[in-house]
């Protein structure tokens, strides 16, 4: 079979990753072309557009770079007409690919979706798109299923892969870790600042302001895949900081806590079992419109699963420097990592398990075939 996969981001070039080693084994002829990352290009198959081109965050950066996304759609839909692939797989990157697939169905294309758009969030008309453009749909998050139902949409709920994924990771020593970047024997405190320089920018100057006030732990950054050393090199100069670049999860691993931009880095440092403290902060623009087209009452995936704040939330004026030492004291309060961690415990539960990445590929192919 010939696939064809489009991903955007880190998150999404990690889970395309672990989906392609699971139809590579499942389908000893598979043939994969994707645009995506370091991580899924590692696998196999044909790298067509690495992510860190595509990596544009928020309205305005958005509509300041439209013609170069506009001409990424139109290369994008000469490539797949070349190939002529028997699936279109999507992952998330709903802006890009939601476009992709309106036009795919109308070529004749087997159109299939992994880790839906976040339809629930915002922009709910969204699924009657996906609805006339997407053969399947397979989800990650529990509540997805039930949601789709309500617009008599079925889909597949197949666990989340972030569960397989941390599984998998190689094991990792703490003391050679420690050792290799320089770390002290103090507890660590992970900052999780994002993967876009602005996000970065925004959260890190805040989230620095911490390490004066907080002196007897190692504050350790967690620098994004999609960003180059020298750009984190200012504030790691001007700061009591180490940096660990694109080993974010062997970072969390031995973390006492973290500091974590909203995204899907709430959610591994949670199944990592470490006690965090959500921060968001867009631009006044970015902010203003996204606040009228979100529905939901928490903005971390931690606490969207859980239907209740599990973790604390310091969202746009909220997240400055003295809201932020108030929840870092809380969550290194043994009583409340107590509780936090009972809850962890709770999510992974709901979150279905091991086996995330293997189910989709198979469904995946089920379907092809039944359909052949």
């Amino acid at each position: 079979m010939k696939y064809y996969i489009i991903s955007g981001e880190a998150s999404g070039d990690l889970h395309g990753s672990n989906l392609m080693k699971s139809l590579f084994e499942l389908d000893p002829n598979a043939d994969i072309r994707f645009w995506g990352g370091d991580l899924m290009k590692a696998v196999g198959g044909t790298l067509v557009s690495h992510y860190k081109d595509r990596a544009f965050m928020g309205f305005v950066e958005v509509l300041g770079n439209l013609n170069k996304i506009l001409g990424f759609i139109k290369f994008c839909k000469k490539d797949i007409q070349a190939y002529n692939p028997d699936v279109i797989i999507f992952i998330d990157n709903s802006g890009f690919n939601l476009r992709i697939a309106r036009w795919a169905k109308k070529q004749g294309f087997y159109t299939n979706y992994y880790i839906s758009p976040q339809v629930w969030a915002s922009r709910s008309k969204r699924v009657e798109a996906i609805k006339k453009d997407v053969d399947r749909m397979f989800v990650i998050l529990p509540f997805e299923k039930e949601y789709y139902q309500k617009f008599n949409v079925e889909v597949d709920f197949v666990g989340h892969p972030l569960i397989d994924a941390i599984a998998n990771r190689q094991p990792m020593d703490e003391q050679e870790f420690r050792k290799t970047y320089d770390l002290n024997s103090n507890p660590i405190i992970a900052l999780l600042p994002g993967s876009r320089k602005q996000e970065i920018n925004k959260m890190l100057n805040v989230m620095l302001q911490m390490t004066k006030r907080f002196s007897d732990y190692q504050f350790v950054i967690a620098g994004a895949p999609s960003q180059e050393f020298s750009f984190y090199q200012t504030f790691i100069a001007n700061n009591e900081v180490k940096f660990v670049d694109n080993k974010t999860y062997d970072l969390l691993s031995i973390s006492h806590a973290a500091l974590v931009t909203s995204g899907t880095a709430t959610l591994e440092t949670a199944l990592f079992k470490v006690p965090q403290v959500v921060c968001y902060k867009a631009s006044a623009i970015t902010y203003q419109i996204a606040k009228r087209i979100v529905t939901l009452k928490f903005i971390s995936l931690v606490n969207l699963i859980m239907d209740k704040e599990v973790v604390k939330e310091l969202i746009q004026d909220e997240f400055n420097p003295k809201n932020l030492e108030t929840e870092l004291n809380k969550i290194l309060d043994a009583n409340h990592r107590s509780q936090l961690l009972e809850n962890y415990e709770i999510l992974v539960d709901k979150l279905g398990g091991k086996g995330a990445s293997k189910a989709a590929a198979e469904k995946i192919i089920g379907y092809l075939n039944a359909k052949s």
